[in-house]
């Protein structure tokens, strides 16, 4: 007598992600995901391509998520890293972004390009969320390169520029308190960096060329300060066209996840006195190459104690949630 065999069961596979795009150049809504540390290979593979697709990614309904979960999110991703000067609070590393505490700045960037091997992805958790205003705007950089007049992209392709933690922000600030321009200077600056980078970078998982400023840029390498400024604003502001971005209107468990290397990003500050808070895990990037194949350079300072930059905790978390943070 036989005996009869099945066939042993399929394995199950994860739920396709949803890809709503919200954007013509940039950004999408993912759906049937709950993150967190637990993804599977599948999902996060989805997530990813997802990502370098349409640069900047949102997820409705993520209440679940607490510090812990979000870093464990992140991990999953690449290697969770510390910002170079703000402290976190208990080993953490999630950044606070308050807007009781001076993280209202209005102003385009990328974050942490005053270090080489800035980060590659930035994971950003809405937890109290004002009745109006404090919506966030992403820029693509890639399409902002691809649409410059070719002429502008041959200049573009062999500039250098140098980014750095310290500029005015008592300037950009003018009606700081002063122990907000304290702050700023202690916790912001307590160690001042200066990294040459390529103007325009080559994207290392997408080919594409994206363009490298916001507002960490000092100066273009071998210009006077007048030409410096005039083509920094030419660049800049083919990257804030309408067309090359996206808003989003945040509510409380939202996350958002951009392409650090592809984006620049601005919060609004158009929430009066309402609290705004989020939090902001960053995940490890590569040294830039440019077209021509130099990478970026540390200029200053000439060593630092550690390769993932990372300091002791100390501040309070929305205690070091310094201005140029703002998100």
């Amino acid at each position: 007598m036989t005996t009869a065999t099945h066939p042993a069961p399929a394995p199950a596979t994860a739920p396709a992600v949803t890809v709503k795009k919200v954007g013509g150049r940039i950004g999408a809504e993912l759906g049937s995901v709950r993150l967190g540390g637990d993804l599977g290979p599948e999902t996060v593979a989805q997530i990813r391509a997802a990502l370098l697709t349409h640069k900047v990614v949102f997820f409705r309904g993520q209440d679940h998520l607490d510090e812990a979960g979000h870093e464990a999110f992140a991990q999953l991703l690449g290697t969770p890293v510390a910002h170079p000067t703000v402290p976190s609070a208990d080993g953490r590393y999630a950044l606070g972004i308050d807007s009781h505490h001076g993280a209202r700045a209005n102003q385009w960037h990328t974050d942490v390009t005053f270090v080489p091997a800035y980060p590659a992805f930035s994971i950003l958790r809405a937890v109290t969320i004002p009745p109006y205003g404090g919506d966030t705007l992403w820029a693509n950089t890639a399409t902002a390169y691809a649409n410059l007049p070719a002429p502008l992209r041959a200049l573009a392709d062999g500039l250098r520029a140098v980014h750095s933690n310290e500029y005015d922000y008592a300037a950009l600030r003018p009606d700081a308190l002063p122990e907000a321009l304290a702050q700023y200077r202690e916790v912001f600056t307590s160690t001042t960096f200066l990294t040459e980078h390529p103007v325009v970078r080559v994207h290392p998982e997408t080919d594409e060329r994206t363009l490298l400023l916001g507002n960490f840029v000092q100066r273009i390498e071998g210009l006077t300060g007048r030409d410096s400024r005039a083509l920094l604003d030419l660049f800049q502001a083919h990257v804030e066209r309408p067309e090359n971005t996206v808003r989003w209107q945040w509510s409380a468990g939202d996350v958002a996840i951009w392409d650090n290397r592809a984006t620049q990003h601005y919060g609004v500050d158009d929430s009066d006195d309402h609290e705004r808070t989020l939090r902001r895990v960053t995940v490890d990037g590569d040294v830039p190459v440019g077209p021509d194949g130099r990478s970026s350079r540390l200029i200053s300072p000439e060593s630092v104690p550690d390769p993932s930059f990372g300091i002791p905790s100390g501040a309070s978390v929305t205690e070091a949630a310094a201005a140029p943070a703002a998100v």
